[in-house]
Order: structure tokens, then sequence, then C-alpha cells
């Protein structure tokens, strides 16, 4: 591949964490400069997340609404939450986001794309998921709570969200990315010839 992200770490002299929350915390650190000056660069530490596009036989995508209180908006999405176990498997993870807010299980699943949700802030990495060949999950229903309580949820062809993905209307990061890429993967090499469930993931090195 002729172009493709590289590690690097520049020193960091000094280091502190001016803020710690429930999942997420503020760290700073003083960075050593290409030129020898240094600067603090402030950011959220974050644990990670997975995401997962779920299209069914129809070419139709499960999506959410909820609300999100940071932008002030009831935004489409598709399922989605963090990793809260250091080194959790991430597709262990999906499957169990997907059954608690979709209540639906997938036979096939494939890596869709990785993605830094915005790297100049933060260290959020999400892989984004395709899940095919989906049913009803068994048993009863996730009881969900607070922002998820009156969580919307539908399914809707994949081409009407790339339509209103281009035309400024759907915003939420993992959808607008899940569902370019999808549509990509199919007028290319097809899903399967995406990476495995399985994939490394550099980002967020996990457990088999």
């Amino acid at each position: 591949m002729g172009i493709q992200d590289t590690p690097e770490e520049w020193q960091i002299t000094a280091t502190a964490t001016p803020f710690t929350g429930n999942k997420t915390s503020v760290r700073t650190d003083e960075v050593v400069m290409p030129d020898g000056s240094r600067a603090k660069r402030d950011y959220q530490v974050h644990p990670g997340s997975v995401a997962i596009l779920a299209l069914d036989e129809d070419g139709r995508v499960i999506v959410v609404r909820q609300y999100r209180h940071p932008v002030r908006q009831r935004l489409w999405e598709i399922p989605a939450g963090l990793l809260d176990i250091p080194g959790e498997n991430p597709l262990h993870a999906a499957q169990r986001e997907l059954y608690e807010e979709a209540h639906v299980k997938a036979e096939n699943w494939r890596v869709l794309t990785d993605v830094y949700t915005s790297p100049g802030g933060t260290d959020e990495a999400v892989r984004i998921f395709l899940a095919r060949e989906i049913s009803t999950a068994e048993g009863e229903r996730f009881e969900v709570s607070e922002e998820e309580a009156d969580m919307e949820l539908d399914r809707v062809p994949l081409d009407d969200l790339v339509r209103g993905v281009l035309a400024g209307e759907l915003h939420n990061t993992c959808l607008t990315v899940g569902v370019l890429a999808a549509r990509a993967a199919l007028d290319g090499d097809g899903l399967d010839a995406l990476r495995p469930a399985d994939a490394p993931w550099p980002a967020r090195p996990f457990e088999a």
C-alpha cells in the first residue's frame, strides 16, 4: 500500500491528569517539538469503542436515535458502545452492544473500518464492524437507562443513509464513516473482501 499511517511518539517530558471522570479523563503532556521547543498538549484519554453497521437481507441498516447533550441534538446513529474492560475482545463487545441496543444477533461479522474520532483532541479509537445474517436475539430485551431509555430504533436503506450524510442531514461519526465505507466496499471488491472480525487492531490490542 502506497500510503498509510505509521506509529510515532515524540518525547514527553512531563504529564498530568487534571480531570478524571467516570469513563474518561483529561491528560496534559509536555512534548518536545521537532525544533527542540516544548509545548503542552491537552487531550481526552478514552478506553476505545466499537460500533456496528448491521445490514439486513433487504439492504437496510439498523439505526438508533438518541439525545446527545454536548451537541444538543437527537442523532441517528448505528449501535455502539465503550470497551469497558481493558483488553476486551472488540468483537465480543460489539456482539453485546448489538444485543443490548437492537436485540438482534448476527452470524456474519467483518471489520468494516478502524478510525480515530478526533485525533487532535482525544485518543479514542473505534472499530466499526459489519454485521450480516441478522436475526432476533433470544430471551428478554436488555433494560436500558439514562439517554438510552427513550432511544428509537429503525431500519433504513443503506443508500438513504448515504444520501443523508452527503446532504448534511446525518452527522454521527460512526454512522457517517460506516455507511460510506459499506457503500465503497459494495462498489469495490465486495463485503466478503473486508478484513475478518478478529483482524489485529494495534490502536487497542485485545485478547483472542
